[in-house]
């Protein structure tokens, strides 16, 4: 039997036992953010900066200083913190001639509540 030949809403156990997976369902603007959040962290190297600069003891971290952690150039590392920040997952401050970042919490609680069984 293929998955499309499983008769799943038929059986009133798999309805019974089951509650809904989420409490509301998305509004089209906050399901739109949360995509263009979803896809800027679905590369690998963007996913290690946020979890860098999440971690990060200070709360904000010079972009010159994730250069070696990332195992990326300066313009790469640059280019990926650019996607994060305009998902909105980041935020950035020019300090001098260093541009400074930091992940935005808000965002962070948003995209794990939209995962989390609520």
């Amino acid at each position: 039997m293929t998955v499309r030949e499983l008769p799943v809403l038929d059986q009133p156990e798999a309805v019974a036992c089951c509650a809904p997976l989420a409490s509301t369902v998305l509004s089209e603007p906050d399901a739109e953010t949360l995509a263009r959040q979803f896809a800027a962290l679905a590369d690998p190297v963007r996913l290690r900066l946020v979890s860098l600069l999440a971690t990060a003891e200070g709360g904000a971290v010079c972009a010159c200083d994730l250069v070696e952690p990332a195992g990326r150039t300066q313009g790469t590392v640059s280019s990926h913190l650019g996607k994060l920040r305009d998902a909105g997952i980041v935020v950035s401050e020019k300090r001098g001639r260093n541009v400074w970042y930091a992940v935005v919490p808000a965002a962070l609680e948003n995209l794990r509540g939209a995962l989390a069984q609520r």
